[in-house]
């Protein structure tokens, strides 16, 4: 069985936020959306039907957990969950909340204009809210 690596395009577009019990939590460079991505630590797997039983199990709970968490941190209208894959095959999910008014609402954030990066004071003022309500 081949360790896992994380794929160069999400290790590029986004950063490490902690280990959960199955996936890598990580933050998009992308301060116009809280957005972020588990990526669950199993080598090659590109579906969630291709994960265990008991890992789909795990991943249902910790996308809840953040999730939740994330709508808690935001305020968020809207918390949108996906795993699409379709430029990077391995498996993640996506977990972004959403507010009437943001950039490209109601569509979709996908290729929509260009990235702005997160100041740092922001980033960890919500990177520390949003450790707090996973763990609460």
């Amino acid at each position: 069985m081949s360790p896992f690596v994380l794929d160069d395009r999400l290790e590029r577009d986004s950063e490490f936020v902690t280990a959960l019990g199955l996936c890598q939590l990580r933050l998009l460079k992308d301060s116009r959306w809280p957005w972020l991505m588990l990526v669950p630590q199993r080598a090659g797997k590109t579906e969630i039907f291709e994960l265990t039983p008991l890992d789909q199990a795990m991943l249902t709970f910790e996308a809840n957990l953040v999730a939740g968490a994330l709508k808690q941190v935001t305020g968020a209208k809207k918390i949108n969950v996906g795993a699409l894959g379709n430029i990077v095959s391995q498996l993640h999910v996506h977990v972004v909340a959403r507010h009437e008014g943001d950039p490209n609402w109601p569509g979709p954030i996908w290729g929509f204009g260009t990235a702005v990066p997160y100041d740092n004071d922001r980033k960890h003022a919500f990177l520390t809210a949003l450790n707090e309500a996973i763990g609460s």
